[in-house]
């Protein structure tokens, strides 16, 4: 099977806490803190392998979670750090975000990487909070929580050149003839049902990435029928062989099937028309196909969706005429053309902007009337607080201070002896 879209769960690791810790040497009765930190979390990382060819692995696993830095230790000595999860994946991938849909990496050479989550960094050890005041500090810092987040992965082809066209226009019978890929043949529309590639190699020396992709339907872009399967897969291709049907024998008109395609092209995405695009008329050795290509000619003298009138061949996928010169030709345009970027989402460049200062934690009440506190910022602040420490638990209280958590509960109604619920820590309300 095939796969080519997916969406899972990756979660770095956390970094390390800090410790609470004191020198204890002989004959120094009262040794300084000597907490040390903890270590990095470690990274979710993607990188190409090139022996993969689809995303099967992950229908099996969708949740990847890297491991968490070591703790601090006595004589101020710092965790280690944790190793990066390595997630491989073939190359031609796009990652995206699945919520914003911002692409964060698109891995298409074959030592590309791209860090997806970053593990958090340790905590601080009571070393680090030593002053005047306090010299001997009972204050520690939990590690930073990883990032967390849902992705979605899409594999697109890569390939050189795409064969376009109709269902059962002869692509996988040309891709079969010309490479030594051997695609699933038969007279039946959409015996494609996933890409096929195969390596074209002229005698010249040159030689280039072909894919049979699955066939077009008019309403592809719109979803209808395999082909918006297959237009992820057309972007990635630098030259479009435009293969049509001469015979005439599935009862269509050779130009119409050809401002068909290209339409639902445009509709995906109007700058592929701007790739160079070759006609190859095929199935040249059927009895009406010469009178269909005279015609075809004609029609194709009026205004069409392409900026240039493209080149035509007249070829015979099955008694292999035409082939030679129509692979050259394909390796000369390709020797012109660069590859073409993943486009990124489009995003409005000017705005009105307002500034209105972030309060860093959202406050709601629960039906038997404890105060619910979140946000991602007080969240991320309570995880790193030590909770066993009184003085970190007062830090923590100087910093929801800070941020105006009080004053929020005060004017929302909090009396003395309110419950209020930070994540799964709840403690009273005392104004």
């Amino acid at each position: 099977m095939f796969v080519d879209q997916v969406k899972i769960n990756v979660k770095a690791g956390n970094g390390g806490n800090g410790m609470v810790a004191f020198r204890r040497e002989k004959f120094v009765p009262n040794g300084g803190p000597a907490g040390g930190d903890g270590g990095r979390g470690g990274n979710v990382v993607f990188v190409v392998d090139e022996g993969l060819r689809t995303l099967m692995d992950f229908r099996y696993q969708r949740k990847f979670k890297a491991k968490s830095g070591g703790n601090g230790a006595i004589k101020s000595m710092t965790g280690r750090g944790a190793e990066d999860t390595i997630i491989k994946v073939p190359q031609g991938t796009t990652i995206m975000d699945a919520e914003t849909d911002q692409v964060i990496g698109d891995l298409v050479a074959p030592d590309d990487s791209v860090i997806v989550a970053h593990g958090g960094r340790g905590g601080r050890g009571n070393i680090h909070f030593a002053s005047p005041k306090n010299p001997a500090p009972e204050i520690a810092e939990n590690g930073e929580p990883g990032e967390e987040r849902e992705i979605r992965l899409e594999l697109k082809v890569l390939a050189d050149v795409g064969l376009v066209g109709f269902p059962s226009v002869g692509k996988s019978t040309l891709l079969s003839t010309v490479t030594s890929a051997k695609p699933k043949i038969a007279e039946y529309h959409f015996t494609t049902l996933v890409p096929n590639l195969g390596m074209v190699r002229l005698p010249d020396g040159r030689d280039f990435v072909m894919a049979d992709l699955p066939g077009l339907i008019e309403g592809a872009a719109n979803g209808v029928g395999l082909g918006f399967q297959f237009l992820r897969h057309v972007e990635r291709t630098r030259v479009i062989l435009h293969l049509i049907d001469m015979s005439g024998l599935e009862g269509r008109t050779p130009y119409d099937d050809f401002e068909k395609i290209n339409q639902e092209l445009q509709t995906y995405d109007p700058d592929i028309l701007k790739r160079p695009q070759i006609v190859v008329a095929n199935k040249m050795d059927m009895p009406d196909s010469a009178e269909n290509l005279a015609q075809f000619k004609e029609d194709l003298k009026q205004d069409t969706l392409l900026a240039q009138t493209p080149e035509i061949f007249a070829v015979s996928a099955l008694t292999h005429d035409g082939l030679t010169p129509l692979l050259q030709r394909t390796a000369d345009m390709l020797a012109e053309t660069p590859q073409f970027p993943v486009k990124q989402p489009e995003v409005a460049t000017t705005a009105e902007y307002n500034f209105q200062p972030e309060a860093g934690f959202t406050l709601n009440q629960d039906t038997d009337g404890t105060w619910i506190l979140g946000g991602d910022k007080l969240v991320k602040l309570f995880k790193m607080t030590d909770v066993n420490h009184e003085e970190s638990l007062l830090r923590f209280a100087r910093q929801m201070r800070g941020m105006g958590v009080d004053d929020s509960l005060r004017e929302h109604g909090a009396k003395n002896g309110d419950l209020v619920k930070i994540d799964d820590f709840t403690f009273e309300y005392m104004a």
